[in-house]
């Protein structure tokens, strides 16, 4: 496609870098659902396979998701889990170390602690934002740094250049998942980092009917995914990638507007008397607020905070709500509510969960793109009502 060097988000999301089509040709890519493809009894080159992720679909979305990330190579994979999983898995194997920061979602905390111990893969857990503790953990076997940023659910914005620096020093690479910030609100590799991850479950696929995973980046670490795709085979189903491709046209749409309500019911959280503390980037009173203003072009549409009244409060307060739905996930058009602490962390202690920032009667907010009044009616009747 044509356009210059860097086309705009949008043009990205929907275009990617696709070529126009000649006189009769689909306007949208089609979709291939079929698991297997027509070849010569002796193939002369790559096996064409949908359990190999190389459908025309993942091929076609994979190219767009690298031009919307800036990566050499992207692929897409059943679940954020699994982009996490195997990204970790391309660089280390048994007997290898890894460096994670502390800050992390809880999926990702149960691959490090429970599953890769198994594998004989060790971590070690540092301060995201101390470039001497990422240097100071770093062994001969380490295979791979890795962050998320910003951070679910707490929202904390490290800076994924000073890991950066420490793995250029060490020849390793660092490994960031950005999914609270998409590619429209921030790019890790465009800070150093050499593989982006997402949960395309969020905000990528943007309408809560999918889940799926991509990993982008180098071309020879993509690569190695891939052969890890293989090997355990978490492949994203043909109709599952042609439904994200088409929620990603929209994506810097509605990325604008998740920005515009995580803002505003932020700022009006923060007045409320029944909330004791808001965590939004976009806050002034954020502690990595002038980080978040320099990397971000957006702060997207999550925003935390604490219920006064502990725990009993707060699922009061989600029991009454009537717009805001309750269940776990994010990034979707409609606007959720979840509390971390049954959901995403409910594998942590209550003495863990503080420690990571997670207090009694904390909530998170996932906001869609509905009229931001009508979510501030919603939770002003469900803060300021006494019982039903």
């Amino acid at each position: 496609m044509t356009g210059g060097d860097r086309t705009g988000n949008s043009t990205r999301a929907v275009h990617g870098n696709r070529e126009r089509g000649a006189p009769g040709e689909p306007l949208v890519f089609p979709l291939y659902q079929t698991s297997t493809f027509f070849s010569d009894a002796v193939p002369s080159g790559e096996v064409r396979y949908t359990r190999y992720g190389n459908n025309p679909n993942h091929e076609a979305l994979g190219a767009k998701l690298g031009a919307l990330e800036g990566a050499d190579a992207a692929i897409v994979l059943a679940s954020g889990n699994a982009a996490s999983a195997l990204a970790f898995l391309a660089c280390a194997g048994a007997g290898d170390h890894i460096v994670a920061a502390r800050l992390l979602y809880g999926g990702t905390l149960r691959i490090l602690e429970r599953e890769f111990p198994r594998l004989d893969i060790r971590t070690t857990f540092v301060d995201p934002g101390d470039e001497e503790s990422w240097a100071d953990a770093v062994e001969p076997g380490t295979r791979v740094l890795f962050m998320e940023t910003p951070v679910n659910p707490t929202l904390r914005v490290p800076d994924p250049r000073p890991a950066a620096r420490v793995a250029r020093a060490n020849g390793i690479p660092l490994v960031v998942d950005a999914t609270f910030a998409t590619p429209v609100n921030f790019r890790p590799l465009e800070h150093g980092a050499d593989l982006v991850v997402h949960s395309a479950t969020k905000y990528l696929g943007g309408h809560s009917d999918l889940s799926a995973g991509v990993v982008a980046g180098r071309a020879d670490l993509v690569a190695e995914v891939r052969e890890k795709l293989v090997s355990f085979g978490p492949v994203l189903d043909p109709h599952a990638t042609w439904l994200l491709d088409r929620g990603i046209k929209s994506l810097a749409l509605r990325i604008a507007r998740h920005n515009e309500n995580g803002m505003g019911i932020a700022r009006w959280l923060c007045a409320h008397p029944a909330i004791g503390h808001v965590s939004y980037p976009g806050l002034e009173s954020h502690p990595d607020h002038a980080r978040a203003r320099e990397l971000m072009s957006g702060f997207g549409g999550v925003v935390s905070a604490t219920v006064r009244g502990g725990d009993e409060a707060a699922l009061h307060m989600l029991q009454r709500l009537r717009l805001i739905s309750h269940a776990p996930s994010l990034g979707g058009v409609e606007s959720l509510v979840s509390m971390p602490a049954f959901t995403s962390h409910s594998a942590l202690t209550r003495e863990q969960r503080h420690e990571l920032g997670i207090g009694d009667g904390f909530v998170r907010f996932a906001l869609g793109i509905e009229d931001p009044a009508d979510l501030i009616a919603d939770l002003d009747q469900a803060l300021s009502r006494g019982t039903d």
